[in-house]
């Protein structure tokens, strides 16, 4: 019966997560265009700051809601994994926008729909291991 309702417990995360980036996108994907099209900012700058945007408030939402459990005791170093991770995806966010827009001609609006499907799963399978799981063995 445990196995059972840690399921569901996961299954509930996993769809709160899914909320909070849908959400996080919208934002992201507003600022993106906000700054491309409105203060005409280069489409990859524009990104990292619009990516930056949407991961602090992933953060403070995931910290608030999403997560139940915290590996970490120190709130400044989670953030520091969190934005690690987050960083991470940015690279990986810039260099797939690049690619689609720059390499293949793809409009940036579809690149970024794109960048974001592969960050998805990766970014929460990576900070669901290494902050919000139910042991506290790192301060």
């Amino acid at each position: 019966m445990g196995s059972q309702q840690g399921g569901k417990r996961l299954a509930a995360e996993f769809v709160r997560y899914g909320l909070v980036s849908g959400l996080c996108l919208g934002i992201d994907f507003s600022v993106l265009i906000a700054l491309t099209e409105w203060l005409h900012v280069h489409y990859l700058v524009s990104s990292a700051i619009a990516y930056t945007a949407g991961l602090v408030v992933n953060y403070v939402l995931s910290v608030a809601w999403v997560f139940r459990q915290r590996a970490m005791k120190n709130p400044m170093a989670e953030f520091a994994v969190f934005a690690g991770v987050g960083l991470t995806g940015l690279g990986l966010n810039q260099l797939l926008m690049w690619a689609f827009t720059s390499g293949l001609g793809f409009p940036y609006q579809l690149s970024r729909v794109i960048s974001a499907g592969f960050g998805y799963i990766w970014k929460y399978v990576v900070r669901k291991i290494t902050l919000f799981r139910s042991n506290r063995t790192v301060t």
